[in-house]
């Protein structure tokens, strides 16, 4: 266990306990020596930790602290930096930029150990498809979704027809190289997934749809996949 993740382990068994515990049962409860737990309990004090007490005495955290939102293990490292450097290589643009901007955000708060073991990181992303290209922004279609507004979009199927609907976006499907937008469908009346590739055009209406989008998605669920049917961008048999 790195130095970091044994802070973080401390800090959690400190929350569990409301009254002050020994620096003996702390020390047990982490697997640490009294003298290591006496250093680590100076070392997050040090750094702003809300921890009250002595040897001899006991220790409490100071009720209402928060643990600090930037303490991570090393899988959570590692899992933090490969998703990031994921979606910088796979997204389109506005998604890559902001996930190497959450990684400088980050990397620019941790503790330096942490800020190391994050800059250090061996897990990289090897060449892949890329996702083809689209005429709408993509950034149109996640606002659609984030703000719950209908969207007017142009669509072509799989046999070259187009046809215009209004929708309302309620997810984004992420495959390899094809994304998927989840809709109800006003010309269908139901739900009907479209392959960005394949929208044509799209205009973001002033007005937003009468439910919320987890209600959309919750009904999805229970309607179109309890059924078996699928969103896999290669049968486009949901748009029609």
């Amino acid at each position: 266990m790195s130095r970091s993740e044994r802070l973080l382990n401390l800090l959690q068994v400190l929350r569990r306990h409301r009254r002050p515990v020994s620096g003996h049962v702390l020390a047990a409860e982490t697997g640490v020596s009294i003298r290591t737990l006496y250093r680590d309990i100076a070392s997050l004090q040090a750094q702003g930790a809300a921890i009250e007490g002595e040897p001899g005495v006991g220790y409490v955290m100071r009720p209402g602290f928060m643990l600090p939102p930037l303490m991570f293990g090393q899988e959570e490292i590692e899992a933090l930096v490969l998703g990031m450097r994921l979606v910088a290589d796979s997204g389109d643009k506005p998604l890559a930029q902001g996930a190497l901007s959450t990684l400088a955000k980050i990397s620019a708060v941790l503790p330096p150990e942490l800020r190391r073991e994050l800059e250090a990181s061996a897990l990289l992303v090897g060449a892949g498809r890329k996702a083809l290209r689209t005429r709408v922004d993509p950034d149109l279609l996640r606002a659609a979704i984030r703000t719950e507004h209908k969207l007017r979009i142009s669509y072509r199927d799989p046999a070259g027809t187009s046809s215009q609907r209004v929708v309302w976006p309620y997810a984004m499907v992420y495959f390899d190289q094809t994304r998927v937008l989840m809709c109800w469908c006003e010309l269908r009346g139901g739900f009907r997934n479209f392959r960005s590739d394949r929208i044509t055009d799209a205009e973001l209406l002033g007005q937003r749809y009468p439910q919320h989008r987890q209600a959309l998605l919750k009904e999805w669920r229970r309607t179109e996949y309890v059924a078996g049917r699928s969103i896999l961008p290669e049968t486009d048999s949901s748009a029609g």
